[in-house]
């Protein structure tokens, strides 16, 4: 499983409900992708800022997805409620709640760190 944590920017004043409405409409059309698992809005309890949680099979899956038209519609759509740009990070899943046993991993331990 590929996982992509987004840090979203400080979100302008008076856009946090366009932005969480945007977030939710963009949930349905991101959902229509092959190899989409989940992807949840997360707000901090103290500080800071929005972080995304995108869940996809792979990465090729996320990458297509990412590169598609209905994704740069909705980045254009939401560009205009940030104080700058989101950055991310992305993750290979190695060991999964659900399935204890350490998953198969595509590269080696310690690999790119």
């Amino acid at each position: 499983m590929f996982i992509v944590i987004i840090s979203f920017p400080p979100i302008k004043e008076g856009k946090d409900a366009e932005f969480r409405e945007w977030f939710a409409t963009s949930n349905e059309e991101f959902s229509k992708c092959k190899g989409f698992l989940r992807r949840r809005l997360l707000e901090p309890m103290k500080g800071g800022t929005y972080v995304a949680v995108h869940e996809h099979e792979n990465q090729e899956t996320f990458e297509a997805m990412h590169h598609s038209e209905p994704h740069a519609v909705a980045r254009a759509r939401v560009d205009p409620c940030f104080e700058g740009a989101p950055s991310a990070v992305f993750y290979e899943v190695v060991v999964d709640s659900q399935n204890t046993a350490p998953m198969q991993a595509t590269r080696a331990p310690d690999a790119g760190r």
